[in-house]
């Protein structure tokens, strides 16, 4: 009996240990890894459950690049091409929605 509570005792322990950004996604870990001074656990995760209530994987890995290239999101915020214009229809909705949501 005691090996047996020792053990759980150490699996929740070591679990516990056991960094959480493996299962983040991917708006959460791109803004972990940002340098921005708001970028804490708290607010990522926020914006990360944002994300997946507003778009869809693909969407969510593209817009995790902008973190760390902003430059690509001007890029495709000046496209032509009608995918990129539907696409920063629906960031532009995340990014309204992750603000309301998660500001405060």
């Amino acid at each position: 009996m005691k090996t047996t509570l020792f053990g759980a005792a150490l699996a929740t322990l070591v679990l516990s240990a056991i960094p959480t950004l493996a299962l983040a996604g991917p708006i959460e870990r791109a803004c972990l890894r940002s340098d921005r001074d708001a970028a804490n656990r708290r607010v990522c995760s926020c914006i990360q459950q944002v994300a997946d209530m507003t778009l869809r994987g693909g969407d969510q890995r593209r817009a995790a690049k902008f973190f760390a290239d902003p430059d690509r999101a001007h890029e495709t915020w000046m496209s032509k091409r009608a995918s990129d214009d539907a696409f920063w229809e629906r960031y532009k909705n995340f990014g309204a929605t992750a603000e309301a949501y998660c500001a405060g």
